[in-house]
């Protein structure tokens, strides 16, 4: 039986952690591996609150680095449930480094993952519907059906490349 829904608040993340020097990446700032661990720990709690099910991530949609994130600061991850499917669920999450000496916080970095709600076989699941509260919330809904529709027109894309009979 499904839920009548889930409110997008419900299942926000704002997961904060201190960077230190065994985050550091040979230039010195924080490894991007650290920052794609982090991301998808938020976004698999989100999902999770979400379905109150496993979860396991399905993809990771262009993550883009803005800026470099320092040794010392601390890594802000804030993750909410763009998208609700039938078995599946899109989580944005944004990425910002805050110094804590003068206070600054920069946008580092941006990326949407796909998560699919398992049962206790280990098998997809229905997912509560996604409640829409607020005008940003309803934005994020409407730019998440646009890139799952690029995504499922990609897969087509690829599915149907590699079923050519020519040879390159």
């Amino acid at each position: 039986m499904t839920s009548p829904g889930k409110a997008v608040s419900e299942s926000q993340v704002i997961m904060p952690q201190r960077m230190l020097p065994q985050d550091a990446n040979p230039a010195g700032n924080v490894h991007g591996g650290v920052i794609l661990k982090m991301i998808d720990t938020a976004g698999s709690i989100v999902a999770m609150r979400h379905c109150r099910t496993s979860v396991v991530t399905a993809s990771i949609d262009r993550m883009d680095f803005i800026k470099p994130a320092f040794i010392g600061e601390v890594i802000i991850i804030k993750a909410s449930v763009n998208y609700a499917g039938r078995t599946s669920m899109e989580v944005g999450v944004r990425v910002e480094a805050e110094d804590l000496i003068t206070g600054e916080i920069r946008h580092t970095g941006s990326c949407y993952l796909t998560y699919v709600a398992l049962d206790k076989n280990r098998q997809p699941i229905q997912v509560p519907p996604l409640l829409l509260e607020t005008e940003d919330d309803c934005r994020r809904n409407r730019e998440a059906k646009a890139r799952r529709e690029s995504r499922l027109a990609e897969k087509h894309r690829e599915r149907a490349s590699q079923n050519e009979t020519r040879a390159c």
